[in-house]
């Protein structure tokens, strides 16, 4: 089944900045990352997740200030979560390694760039292709937007799988 998008309502969220603070106690730290930061980010980023959410990563390094948030123990990254890669007002691309799963984390993640948006003065995030929806919808309220797949990533760029299938 398709995941449709998710609407979420960002002038309802709490300013509660306590499932960040959370992670400390799992020697976990939130933050954004910073230009030395890059290559090592978008290197462990391909090794981990699909290369589509690769070039969003790239796209929420590159915006001013950057737009996402990364989780790391030590100096071994965890997770990311990203917002205006897609487009703007979008959230995601969100990414765990397998073995940090079920700490929390992605709540973590999700919760500070969502608030990061707020602040901003967005009134409302879009979830593109909501893959985790229970998630959004248990810590931030998300609804399903009706009949919203493939939504805007129906003009994503297909590459041929076949050198002779391509065009021009």
């Amino acid at each position: 089944m398709a995941n449709n998008d998710m609407l979420i309502k960002l002038y309802e969220l709490d300013f509660d900045w306590g499932s960040i603070h959370e992670q400390i106690g799992n020697d976990v730290t939130i933050r954004k990352p910073i230009g030395p930061d890059r290559p090592q980010l978008l290197s462990w980023a391909e090794m981990h997740f699909p290369a589509l959410w690769v070039g969003e990563l790239q796209h929420a390094l590159a915006n001013t200030p950057c737009s996402c948030f990364v989780a790391q123990r030590d100096s071994s990254l965890l997770g990311f979560a990203c917002y205006d890669a897609t487009a703007l007002g979008y959230f995601g691309p969100l990414g765990v390694v397998e073995n940090s799963r079920g700490m929390g984390i992605g709540r973590s993640l999700t919760k500070a760039c969502l608030l990061d948006m707020r602040l901003k003065g967005y009134g409302y995030a879009v979830v593109g292709m909501a893959g985790s929806a229970d998630l959004y919808r248990k810590i931030a309220g998300a609804v399903e937007i009706p009949d919203s797949y493939p939504g805007i990533y129906q003009a994503t760029l297909k590459l041929a799988k076949n050198p002779d299938d391509r065009q021009g």
